[in-house]
């Protein structure tokens, strides 16, 4: 667990693919796959975390801080080992990040088009 001079808030839509997901009391739970958005309301739902046991979605409800370097749950480590398999239907897959600058460059009229 990081002291948190290092982390900085961002936005569920800056998550990076590999980020690490920790637990309420310090434990490393896994890593973020994905983000669950639902799209008719445009609203964060959760994230798809690879652990050891395969992957695991994490409700919205449940994902304390999300920052540059890690994600923090609000669940124990035992209540994390009980968390159900993401539901592939409302899956949003986390683009890397050069293809968002790519995007807004091109936005701005500035890279290639």
């Amino acid at each position: 667990m990081s002291d948190g001079s290092d982390q900085h808030p961002i936005a569920y839509t800056a998550l990076q693919p590999g980020t690490p997901v920790e637990t309420s009391d310090g434990q490393q739970l896994g890593t973020v796959q994905a983000v669950l958005v639902d799209e008719l309301v445009s609203v964060f739902d959760g994230i798809v975390v690879q652990t050891e046991d395969g992957v695991r979605f994490v409700d919205a409800d449940h994902v304390g801080s999300i920052y540059t370097t890690c994600v923090r749950t609000t669940l124990s480590a035992e209540q994390a080992a009980s968390l159900p398999l993401p539901d592939r239907a409302n899956l949003i897959h986390i683009k890397p990040p050069r293809s968002m600058g790519a995007r807004l460059g091109r936005m701005f009229g500035r890279g290639k088009r």
